[in-house]
C-alpha cells in the first residue's frame, strides 16, 4: 500500500481507510483522484460467508482506476468482459469504468430481492390457510425471509446517497485539471443506478412490511388457536366438575348405608329402604341434570 500511495499520490487517509477496511460507504474528493468505498456481499451460496459484506474501494485517476478488495468477487471479472463487448461502441474511460463496476453491484442485488418477493408471497398466503400441523416451520421461515431482507437493506441503504454524492461532486471541475471530470453520460448512466437502487430499497420495506404483517397474523391465528384449545379443555373440565358434583353425594349416601353400624331399615325384611333409597337418588340425579341443563353447564 505505500508503494501504491506513492507512485499514485495517494492520501494517507485514502491508504487508511483502505488498509483498515472502512466500512462505511462514502465518496470523498482528493486533489487528484476520488475515492469511492461501496459495499458488495459474498454471493458464494456454499460459503458460510454468504451475504456478508464485502469492501470494494475505488479511486478514479485521470489515467486509470485503482480497485482494491480483500476477498474474491465476481465484478472486477464482469467489468471487463462488459468491456471486451462493447469496446467498439463506447468510450472507455475512467468514470465510465467506475460506472460499470457500481452497476454490476447494484445488479448482483437483483436476484436475491426476487427471491424474497416470491418467499414473501408464498408466506403471505400460506399464513392464513396451513392446517396447524403443517405450520410447524412456517415462524422459521418468516423469521429467516425478514433476517435477510435486514442484511439487504443494510447492504442498499447508503448506496443511493453514495452514487448521489459522486454525481453532485464529480460535476465540478478541478482548478488544476489533475482531477478526472464526471461526463454528462456517465451522470446520466450513474443517475440511473440511482434509481435501481431506491427502487430495490422501496421493494425491500414494501416486503418487510408485508413480511411483518403475515408475522403478526401468523401469531394472531396461533393465540386463536391456543385459546381455542383452552375453551375446549375448560369445557371438558367444566362436564367433568358437573359430573363430580352429581356422584359426590351419591357416594356420600352409599357410604353411609353401607357402614358395618346400626342404620334405618337395617332390620326390615322388604326391600322398601332399598328402593327408597334408590328413587331418591334417582330423583337426585335428574334434578341436578335438568338443573345443569337449565344454566348450560353440560
Amino acid at each position: 500500500m505505500k508503494a501504491f500511495s506513492k507512485i499514485f499520490h495517494i492520501h494517507p487517509l485514502t491508504a487508511e481507510d483502505i488498509t483498515m477496511e472502512e466500512p462505511r460507504e462514502k465518496c470523498e474528493i482528493f486533489k487528484n483522484y476520488y475515492f469511492i468505498c461501496f459495499r458488495t456481499f459474498d454471493q458464494d451460496q456454499y460459503s458460510i460467508n454468504y451475504l456478508q459484506p464485502i469492501g470494494l474501494y475505488i479511486i478514479i485517476l485521470k489515467e486509470g482506476i485503482l480497485t482494491f478488495h480483500f476477498r474474491p468477487m465476481p465484478h472486477p471479472y464482469s467489468v471487463r468482459k462488459r468491456i471486451k463487448q462493447l469496446k467498439d461502441y463506447i468510450n472507455v474511460t475512467p468514470d465510465w469504468i467506475c460506472y460499470a463496476i457500481l452497476d454490476d453491484i447494484t445488479d448482483s442485488f437483483a436476484p436475491l430481492i426476487r427471491t424474497i418477493e416470491f418467499e414473501v408471497d408464498s408466506i403471505d398466503e400460506l399464513v392464513l390457510i396451513l392446517k396447524e400441523s403443517e405450520q410447524s416451520d412456517m415462524l422459521r421461515r418468516i423469521g429467516y425471509c425478514r433476517k435477510r431482507m435486514m442484511g439487504l437493506l443494510r447492504l442498499l441503504v447508503s448506496k443511493a446517497d453514495v452514487v448521489k454524492t459522486i454525481i453532485k461532486r464529480g460535476e465540478a471541475q478541478s482548478s488544476d485539471g489533475t482531477r478526472p471530470a464526471l461526463s454528462n453520460e456517465v451522470a446520466l448512466y450513474l443517475g440511473d443506478v440511482q434509481d435501481h437502487i431506491i427502487t430495490m430499497l422501496q421493494s425491500l420495506n414494501h416486503y418487510e412490511k408485508i413480511s411483518s404483517r403475515s408475522h403478526s397474523n401468523y401469531l394472531a391465528q396461533i393465540s386463536i388457536e391456543m385459546t381455542q384449545t383452552n375453551n375446549e379443555i375448560n369445557d371438558v373440565l367444566s362436564k367433568l366438575t358437573a359430573l363430580g358434583s352429581v356422584l359426590i353425594p351419591m357416594n356420600l349416601v352409599t357410604g353411609l348405608w353401607g357402614m358395618n353400624v346400626l342404620v334405618p331399615g337395617q332390620n326390615r325384611e322388604d326391600l322398601t329402604w332399598f328402593f327408597s333409597i334408590m328413587f331418591s337418588i334417582i330423583i337426585f340425579c335428574v334434578t341436578c341434570t335438568i338443573i345443569m341443563r337449565y344454566h348450560r353447564i353440560v
